[in-house]
């Protein structure tokens, strides 16, 4: 009898340290990055491309994994039509093209992959690297703060078929699970680039699960406008934003995580998360709903080997940045090895109904010198005691990364899970 209790105890005592595992930051009892991820895609190699797809796709069509395909230039899903890709289908971009590929408002793209067998995009190149080719865009019929509510992005495409916006919130645009998106961002004129991921107006219908972008040039994932959910989303070593959203994007957001590198960025700054409600107030209508984000365990880090040195050295800079107007809800997450951890715009004035408009609760700041600072003010002491209030229940951190996550170092399958073994309770900034 005694020995049959003692194992319920052993039990039990083994799920409540799973289970306190997964309180912050990503989650899952196994890491569900395993599988499916790939974290030197450039060491992969695939067959050769007997395929091309070029122009417009007017027609419901299927790509099968027995192919491999070749996008040239700017290829639109349109006409309503639907794009089917099968598991394991590998779809190569090409560079000389900077090709991409558009759905268009009314098309449906579905790439449902498995976890035993994603869907690939990536370059053509016999050597990959970041902005080799353009990205997917996906456009919707959902609402934007501008003014008119249609807009049309703008990255050497169609002006009529790139345009986006609209009235329904419950806009279904297909599906993307399981899928990897790798060395995209080709620059454009005017010298912006593309993005691995670009979702405008898109619709809480789209699924949008399991998805990495690798290696990008631009933004891995923006979205503008819209009402999307995102689940399980991996931005790794993207050269300028992991996760922008902007044009009054309300987007709930979970279980995701994007991975830094001290050694990529852009003039323009970049960060895991860039929250927006518009590029230029005169954009935008303020009547409308302004960009609202719910965060929910993501993990946030910097993948430095030394991050005070890094630090030190310029760097490394903030790892979310929250602008004026704009909204986030921000729990159960861990941000780490950043300069501050969270930077706010320097037009946001530090009050009650500004600093309800940024809810930081349960999270674990970790490695960071300063925790939340308004941009060209050092003097953040205010900051400090609201979001250090006992309600809040965050928790300040100085360990190192290879401490703080389950096997950090590991280059073919990490896992970013934290390991509550591995906290270092700090009272400091």
């Amino acid at each position: 009898m005694k020995k049959s209790i003692l194992i319920v105890a052993l039990f039990l005592l083994v799920v409540c340290d799973i289970n306190a595992q997964q309180e912050k930051g990503i989650t899952g009892f196994n890491s569900w990055l395993n599988n499916w991820t790939e974290f030197k895609p450039n060491k992969v190699v695939y067959d050769e491309v007997n395929q091309i797809l070029t122009g417009n796709i007017i027609v419901n069509t299927k790509l099968y994994k027995k192919n491999v395909y070749l996008l040239q230039g700017n290829v639109y899903v349109t006409n309503n039509a639907t794009l089917t890709i099968e598991p394991g289908t590998v779809i190569m971009g090409d560079y000389e093209s900077k090709a991409s590929l558009i759905i268009t408002k009314g098309a449906s793209i579905v790439a449902d992959g498995i976890e035993t067998d994603p869907i690939v995009f990536t370059s053509n190149k016999a050597v990959r690297k970041s902005g080799d080719w353009g990205g997917i865009i996906i456009l919707g019929e959902g609402p934007t703060n501008k003014f008119g509510n249609i807009s049309s992005v703008n990255f050497d495409t169609d002006a009529i078929l790139s345009a986006y916006g609209g009235n329904n919130l419950a806009g279904n645009s297909g599906i993307l699970r399981f899928v990897r998106i790798e060395f995209a961002g080709a620059k454009v004129k005017g010298g912006d680039n593309f993005n691995a991921l670009l979702l405008a107006g898109v619709g809480n219908k789209t699924i949008f699960e399991n998805v990495m972008v690798s290696q990008c040039a631009g933004d891995s994932y923006e979205i503008l406008g819209g009402d999307v959910k995102l689940n399980k989303m991996i931005s790794f070593k993207s050269s300028s934003d992991d996760f922008k959203f902007n044009y009054g994007t309300q987007c709930y957001i979970e279980n995701s995580l994007a991975i830094r590198s001290s050694y990529l960025t852009n003039s323009a700054g970049s960060r895991c998360l860039n929250v927006l409600s518009y590029n230029k107030k005169e954009e935008v209508d303020f009547t409308k709903k302004q960009t609202f984000v719910t965060a929910r365990n993501l993990t946030l880090v910097n993948n430095s080997e030394n991050v005070k040195a890094d630090t030190e050295s310029g760097l490394i800079k903030e790892g979310v940045y929250i602008a004026e107007n704009a909204s986030i809800d921000f729990k159960k997450s861990v941000i780490s090895g950043f300069n501050p951890a969270i930077l706010l715009d320097r037009a946001i004035y530090i009050n009650d109904e500004n600093l309800k408009k940024i809810k930081l609760e349960h999270m674990y700041f970790n490695l960071c010198k300063g925790n939340i600072f308004v941009a060209d003010n050092s003097n953040n002491e205010d900051l400090e005691s609201w979001y250090g209030n006992a309600a809040f229940a965050n928790v300040y951190s100085k360990a190192e990364n290879n401490v703080t996550f389950i096997d950090f170092m590991n280059e073919k399958r990490p896992d970013f899970r934290l390991r509550i073994g591995g906290i270092q309770v700090s009272s400091e900034d």
